[in-house]
């Protein structure tokens, strides 16, 4: 166990010449734009729990090329689904009359679409052959072998913590530094047990709790879109924090045209739901989330089972003209995002920190 009293410590470790993570963001990080979080200082990250084994290690090829900095390859690591035909069958025939509208039919059909880290041998071979930098873990964290075999290849490690109770286990598997999601922030809540009752701590407050209660190193995350929310997470006590809404923007995202119009939205405000995948997580408010108000959260399938029908109707409705049936995932802040290129942000989030000290 490596324990960084400091961000200037925690700097030196990873590599890093700022205080600033960018959130892997599965479907929206690109190699370019993790290239260039590096290149400016910071920590570039992507995300490759929804990606094959050979589209991951064509991503981590393609940011190599990009960038001679450290790069963080993050994982999920949730429960596989349990498989229940009869509720995925309601949930089918729930979400037909939303197909129909757009002229389209529900699968015959739902499939476990990603395959979690925990059990994906292939996967976890890959990342050590390519032996990133960083590899980070969402949902919890693999078993302790594949632990033990990434650090003894010299990768760093982090994992997603909603609640003390999480980043203690995370202290001891032995883990490099623990990344403190509140409640603000956008994607996928990275509780372990989504089963559990959540605390729903905003992101200082959790901060604040785990420098207490933990001697890992904190990274906050949740809301943070400026140098003024970089500087306040320092004084919080964490070592660093890790932004993502703030770059879904920016032109190296891969987010759809439906997703950036969404993020200019005069009344833009986002909602915690688990109807698009089957987990909670933060969604600017569209037409899916307003259609979540409707539903008995009993009736979803498990994740990433539920994803399968989300992602189908999302397809239909784009191919109609629709976009709000997208996974918009954002934080709180979103109405705050900046649309320039990536470069570009981390150098007014390095200015703003500065200014802000």
């Amino acid at each position: 166990m490596t324990n960084f009293t400091t961000s200037a410590a925690f700097m030196d470790r990873f590599g890093i010449s700022l205080p600033i993570l960018q959130s892997p963001m599965a479907g929206v990080s690109t190699p370019e734009m993790a290239a260039a979080v590096s290149n400016a200082g910071g920590l570039g990250a992507l995300g490759v729990g929804a990606a094959t084994v050979t589209q991951a290690e064509q991503m981590l090829r393609q940011a190599a090329i990009l960038t001679d900095g450290p790069i963080n390859i993050n994982v999920f690591c949730h429960e596989p689904a349990v498989q229940d035909l009869a509720r995925e069958n309601m949930w089918l025939q729930r979400l037909a009359p939303v197909f129909h509208k757009y002229d389209a039919n529900p699968p015959q059909k739902l499939h476990e679409i990603y395959t979690s880290f925990c059990v994906d041998a292939d996967m976890q071979a890959m990342v050590l052959a390519q032996s990133p930098a960083v590899v980070s873990f969402h949902f919890g964290i693999p078993p302790q072998a594949v632990i033990s075999a990434l650090r003894a290849a010299g990768i760093l490690l982090l994992a997603t913590a909603t609640s003390l109770a999480e980043a203690r286990m995370l202290e001891a598997a032995g883990l490099d530094a623990i990344v403190a999601q509140g409640w603000e922030a956008g994607g996928h809540r990275g509780v372990f047990d989504p089963t559990a009752k959540d605390a729903r701590l905003e992101t200082m407050t959790l901060v604040r709790e785990l420098v207490a209660g933990v001697e890992l190193p904190v990274i906050a995350a949740g809301g943070l879109m400026a140098g003024s929310d970089i500087a306040q997470a320092i004084a919080s006590g964490a070592v660093a924090a890790q932004l993502g809404t703030a770059f879904i923007a920016c032109p190296e995202s891969s987010a759809d045209d439906g997703y950036r119009a969404a993020l200019q939205a005069n009344d833009l405000q986002t909602e915690m739901v688990s109807v698009i995948s089957g987990r909670p997580a933060r969604c600017l408010r569209n037409r899916f989330t307003e259609w979540a108000a409707e539903i008995d959260g009993e009736l979803i399938p498990d994740y990433p089972i539920a994803y399968d029908a989300g992602k189908a109707l999302n397809v239909a409705a784009k191919q109609a003209g629709e976009m709000g049936y997208g996974a918009q995932w954002a934080g709180q802040g979103a109405a705050s995002t900046r649309a320039v290129p990536v470069a570009d942000l981390m150098r007014l989030l390095e200015a703003e920190l500065a200014e802000a000290k």
